[in-house]
């Protein structure tokens, strides 16, 4: 067996007006994440880990912004796609660690639901933790969003 590792981040801005999904969750913010499809930071990041690992580039290189057919999907959706896309190359996700950086709201209360919709979509070890990044940068100020990714792929 042949291991692979790869890393992700991204990070959005908050915006009036959206839903805050995290993990293919929605959580009950007066916020959400600008992005041309629902925003979701932690997918993303998943996302780009595993693309990384894969050796197949990055979600812009799927999924990009200019194509409308992707404005407002669901990230669970473009998971899934990159999944089929592993699974069709021989790789398996071990394992994905992630992190969400996010001042507000306190997102420990849904941990557990995002984990839950995320194996559903096809991850079976995931971990996710959430830090704020005490009151520092844009994430610290409350202007937006981010999350870090780490998987291990079996080829």
């Amino acid at each position: 067996m042949s291991l692979r590792v790869g890393i992700g981040y991204d990070s959005h801005r908050l915006v009036q007006g959206r839903p805050l999904m995290l993990g293919g969750v929605q959580v009950p913010f007066e916020q959400g994440l600008l992005g041309h499809s629902d925003g979701d930071v932690l997918i993303h990041a998943i996302i780009d880990a595993l693309l990384g690992a894969a050796g197949l580039g990055d979600i812009g290189q799927h999924f990009p912004p200019t194509e409308e057919r992707l404005r407002g999907v669901s990230s669970l959706r473009l998971l899934r796609e990159v999944l089929q896309m592993l699974a069709q190359r021989g790789l398996r996700p071990l394992h994905v660690d992630a992190t969400v950086v996010a001042e507000a709201p306190k997102l420990a209360p849904h941990l557990a639901r995002m984990k839950e919709a995320l194996q559903q979509a096809g991850l079976a070890s995931v971990s996710i933790k959430a830090k704020s990044n005490e009151g520092m940068g844009l994430v610290g100020s409350g202007q937006g969003m981010a999350a870090f990714a780490v998987c291990l792929l079996s080829a």
